[in-house]
């Protein structure tokens, strides 16, 4: 006998918990949908922190997704949270991703991660893309450890998600970010001070 597809209202699945919204995915398609919009512009950026072009964050994007959607038949509650499970599948898209491209610089691109919507002025286009510039160049600068944990930090997980994902203790993941974060001030710091000496006459 064929499943019963239910459907729920939009605003009461807006407000289920992402465990929720899995448990209600296999017979509502609208839970899907609330769970895509939820998490599409975590793994995009995910994706695009980690790839050389925002075509290929795209298509990682895309393909996050699908396998997320084919794969939640299997997703059990308990073996970790919804979100640690995605972005598990994200990684290993992304690891693909730069296996069959060859790893490229995410410098040649950075200055396309621009919303030119959110500013009216040029100049201000211009600060954005350099900013984004110079963390993308103090990321790729990151130990591959280190900047995988920043990532997935920046991406809205947990300590403890990380953890799990990169299969490392809690006190170590806490080391690591600590690290990273001293050392990204540090680049930060010395791609300003190489900046304005370009700048400066």
């Amino acid at each position: 006998m064929a499943a019963v597809r239910r459907e729920h209202s939009e605003d009461d699945l807006a407000a289920l918990t992402d465990e929720g919204l899995v448990a209600l995915a296999r017979t509502d398609t609208g839970a899907v949908a609330v769970l895509y919009r939820r998490y599409l512009p975590r793994v995009f950026a995910f994706c695009e922190r980690r790839l050389p072009t925002i075509e290929a964050a795209e298509d990682a994007t895309s393909l996050v997704f699908t396998k997320a959607v084919a794969a939640l038949p299997s997703y059990r509650e308990g073996a970790g949270s919804f979100r640690s499970w995605l972005f598990a599948i994200a990684m290993r898209v992304a690891i693909d991703a730069n296996r069959v491209r060859r790893p490229m610089t995410v410098l040649d691109d950075a200055s396309e991660v621009v919303d030119v919507a959110r500013w009216s002025a040029p100049a201000e286009v211009a600060e954005h893309a350099e900013l984004v510039r110079s963390v993308h160049t103090a990321l790729s600068a990151l130990p591959t450890d280190q900047r995988a944990i920043v990532e997935l930090r920046m991406a809205g997980l947990t300590g403890p998600e990380i953890a799990e994902l990169v299969g490392r203790s809690l006190a170590s993941v806490k080391f690591a970010q600590f690290r990273a974060y001293q050392r990204l001030r540090q680049l930060l710091a010395e791609l300003q001070t190489k900046e304005a000496s370009h700048v400066d006459p």
